[in-house]
């Protein structure tokens, strides 16, 4: 145990967090995701839901606020206006962390190449569909 980390920054999450560089994009999925086939890295979190995780993840990790978008996740249903309850979820826990920031949906294809070209992968065991999010690093300023 470390003082001050949240217990589920497992030692294999903590290295791919530390490891990552300003720009490379890190990816939660649900228990659905095929995140085993598309993973370069593949981090498992396995008993954990998907905004949990994301809040361990943005407890020691800046997104990126030099770009224009830093966060995504899927259009549900195709439909980028539909909200389900777990896109409300991310956003809650977005707004803790990082409340300058907001989520943009991908539709489709586009959510999917996006999790593909991510630095990492983190499969959670999320039960709802389009429990998935994509995150960028940004930087710690001196």
């Amino acid at each position: 145990m470390l003082k001050g980390l949240d217990p589920l920054l497992s030692p294999d999450l903590l290295r791919v967090l530390r490891t990552m560089g300003h720009g490379d994009e890190i990816a939660i999925v649900d228990g659905n995701y095929p995140a085993e086939t598309d993973a370069k890295r593949l981090v498992r979190l396995d008993g954990h839901g998907a905004p949990r995780i994301l809040d361990a993840i943005l407890s020691v990790m800046p997104v990126d606020d030099m770009v224009p978008e830093a966060v995504w996740r899927p259009a549900a249903y195709l439909d980028p206006k539909r909200m389900e309850p777990v896109f409300e979820d991310f956003t809650a826990v977005l707004l803790k962390h990082e409340p300058k920031q907001k989520i943009v949906p991908l539709t489709g294809a586009d959510f999917y190449n996006k999790v593909k070209g991510c630095f990492a992968i983190v499969a959670s065991s999320e039960p709802r569909l389009y429990g998935n999010i994509v995150v960028k690093k940004g930087v710690i300023y001196p």
